[in-house]
């Protein structure tokens, strides 16, 4: 297990999960076979996944004083995740996110509203400068401010820790905050949002790649649902089959689950293929559970699959 700090800065939104046949359209009303209401975010769902895989974890983020506040830091508690750099505010509420699960397929749609976390400051980050400087790695997502997450990718790098940016969900971003990103791990439409470059096969998630590096970004991994991932750096090229550990319940939350495990598998020094495939395996058994946060695997979990699949 590292020794050292993995620092998330990011999201927490306390997750609404609808069951139902089917999205509603506009105007439509749809009867759902089930509700939970749990933790979730991007950047809360990494530490969480990252701290059950054995991680000594510290998460900077920002949160409202109300019931959805109160579960993170009852979550957090629970975790034994840091929250010294997890601040409070009286001005905004915790953001919320709706989840609408296909019952059958277990595929998903979401609507989020960030709340407090997208008031997170540069100023702030600051604050958590030396807790960064004790990290192997940092890693951060775009549901917050732009210029909070590259002034946190930029301190980072400036004090020599390997920064992890997952681009998501998928944004416009000025080219040049890739430059502060040792990695970069787009979904498909993320990869196409940011490239310009249509996601439909491997040679299209090479060219991605290719596009991302020559923005800056150092390692690139394109992660692709049933798929897998594409890895892409200036030595190698190389696809990562996905891992078998069940029948998929719920995908909700797998990318956040795959970024954990890589997190976890960098900060042990794990060479990109094989940490790719770490997180593939941590990915592939979240997806057989519900939930985003809920769904996360124990690092006995994960060693036991990993040890059977490669």
């Amino acid at each position: 297990m590292p020794d050292k700090w993995i620092t998330v800065l990011g999201s927490f939104v306390a997750d609404l999960a609808f069951r139902a046949h089917k999205v509603p359209a506009w105007g439509e009303t749809v009867l759902g076979s089930d509700f939970k209401l749990g933790p979730g975010g991007k950047g809360s769902n990494q530490a969480v996944a990252a701290a059950r895989l054995g991680g000594k974890v510290g998460f900077i983020s920002k949160l409202g004083h109300d019931a959805f506040g109160d579960l993170a830091r009852k979550t957090y508690a629970q975790e034994g995740i840091d929250t010294r750099f997890v601040f409070a505010t009286s001005e905004h509420a915790t953001g919320g996110a709706a989840v609408i699960v296909d019952e059958v397929k277990g595929e998903n749609a979401i609507v989020v509203f960030p709340g407090a976390c997208f008031h997170v400051t540069p100023a702030e980050i600051d604050g958590a400068r030396a807790r960064i400087a004790e990290s192997s790695v940092f890693l951060t997502q775009l549901e917050l401010q732009i210029p909070a997450v590259e002034h946190g990718l930029k301190t980072a790098q400036e004090l020599g820790v390997t920064t992890i940016l997952n681009p998501a969900p998928g944004l416009p971003l000025p080219k040049h905050i890739l430059a502060y990103c040792d990695y970069v791990t787009p979904n498909e439409s993320e990869a196409a949002t940011l490239t310009g470059i249509s996601v439909a096969s491997l040679a299209d998630a090479e060219r991605a790649a290719d596009a991302l590096m020559a923005q800056g970004a150092r390692n690139v991994v394109v992660t692709l649902g049933a798929q897998g991932a594409f890895v892409k750096n200036a030595r190698l090229a190389k696809h990562v089959p996905a891992v078998d550990a069940g029948r998929v319940v719920e995908t909700t939350g797998a990318g956040d689950a795959f970024n954990g495990g890589l997190a976890i598998a960098l900060a042990e020094g794990l060479d990109i293929v094989t940490a790719t495939r770490f997180g593939c395996v941590v990915a592939g058994i979240s997806v057989t559970r519900p939930g985003t946060a809920p769904s996360m695997p124990s690092r006995a979990e994960v060693d036991a699959l990993f040890a059977k699949a490669f």
